[in-house]
């Protein structure tokens, strides 16, 4: 795990570096689709890799919203005066759902406990 850490930094400098010469020969998307399409995109993926959680169930679909927003605001001229108010309600809706008991806390918890409980019935 210590040799990834010390690659972080030039992996990051060969990706800026990537992005950078891909966008100068044109070679990129718009900028604002890679916004929008890593807003989205990472919303799905928190919600692929997690599944549903408290918290993913709160992350994903705002980071989703958040790109759908971002779309509205820079093609159709959608205002802050709606996209904050939309934010705020869908943030608050989110954090109730996740509040229901069928909801799990995290997977990595879960399995934490499972596998204490596992430990103190196999050694007790």
């Amino acid at each position: 795990m210590d040799a990834m850490k010390d690659a972080t930094t030039p992996i990051l400098l060969i990706a800026l570096g990537t992005v950078w010469l891909l966008d100068s020969l044109d070679w990129l998307p718009d900028v604002r689709w890679l916004w929008i399409i890593g807003l989205a995109g990472s919303g799905i993926a928190i919600l692929l890799i997690d599944r549903i959680t408290k918290s993913s169930v709160v992350a994903g679909p705002m980071l989703i919203l958040a790109g759908m927003l971002s779309y509205g605001r820079q093609f159709h001229a959608l205002g802050w005066r709606f996209i904050i108010p939309v934010m705020l309600i869908a943030y608050g809706v989110l954090m109730l759902v996740a509040r229901s008991p069928s909801i799990p806390e995290s997977r990595n918890l879960r399995r934490g406990i499972q596998r204490r409980e596992h430990d103190g019935n196999g050694h007790g």
